[in-house]
């Protein structure tokens, strides 16, 4: 790590960053479909409040996520390394390291899938708007953010997991 101030480091090798220790928040039968995805949580090193960064690695097989939306957060994704399928509600599209993409809230559901024998690098950066809620349309889950910031996950008829 470089220099650090009261608040915290001032730059860090990305990559010497730990991964999250638990690899995703969704509740079984979809959490162990983000096995293969390990994210480094790059903006709270920082202490950032207002939106999030993740360096993100997806191995062959991986998912981003599942497919979704959210009401209130944007999202943006940059691929560093890698070819990763773009998979929205209207289509797929084949990505490249150089690539980007960008999400608005009540946008087109979307979600990143690695086709490919090797792994997959990739930025991420959304908001942290209070109140956010991600909707599934392929899965029964739907996901709303609670007051402390973490993710409340019921099924769609509201029955919690």
């Amino acid at each position: 790590m470089a220099e650090s101030t009261p608040t915290g480091p001032i730059a860090v090798d990305a990559a010497s960053v730990a991964p999250r220790t638990k690899p995703s928040n969704y509740p079984e039968p979809f959490f162990s479909r983000m096995a293969k995805r390990e994210k480094r949580q790059l903006g709270d090193v920082f202490g950032l409040k207002n939106f999030g960064v993740n360096l993100t690695r997806l191995a062959p097989g991986g998912e981003s996520a599942l497919l979704h939306t959210h009401s209130m957060q944007d999202e943006f994704i940059y691929i560093l390394q890698g070819e990763p399928t773009l998979v929205t509600e209207a289509s797929e599209t084949a990505l490249k390291p150089g690539m980007c993409a960008g999400f608005p809230a009540k946008g087109m559901a979307h979600q990143l899938v690695n086709r490919t024998g090797r792994d997959v690098v990739y930025l991420e950066i959304g908001d942290r708007t209070p109140g956010d809620e991600g909707g599934y349309p392929n899965d029964d889950i739907q996901a709303v953010m609670g007051a402390d910031g973490k993710w409340l996950f019921t099924h769609k008829d509201g029955r919690p997991y």
